[in-house]
């Protein structure tokens, strides 16, 4: 069953652009060779300027999940850090039937 996953990022103020950078950049570049990635999209909040907010599509939970481990063990997301003045929220969620 395909997921999405709604991933809630507060940036530094002045810090959106780049945070936006990072994130289109790992997806770029991880994305393609991930099993079970089918695309992501970013969206801006139009009352608050310092979030970004993703939504990716999945195969499933648990190929999103191993994804996510890879990326964690490899440090892609270690300069989010530096950019997030909150820590991000994500919510995986699947089409009721």
């Amino acid at each position: 069953m395909t997921i999405k996953v709604i991933v809630e990022l507060q940036a530094k103020p002045g810090k959106r652009t780049e945070l936006k950078n990072l994130l289109e950049s790992v997806a770029a570049t991880l994305g393609p060779s991930e099993p079970g990635y089918l695309g992501s999209t970013q969206y801006a909040v139009l009352d608050n300027p310092d979030i970004v907010v993703e939504i990716a599509d999945w195969e499933s939970a648990e190929v999103r999940a191993t994804a996510m481990q890879k990326a964690m063990s490899s440090g892609a997301y270690a300069p989010l850090s530096e950019l997030l003045a909150a820590p991000f929220r994500a919510t995986v969620i699947s089409q009721l039937s």
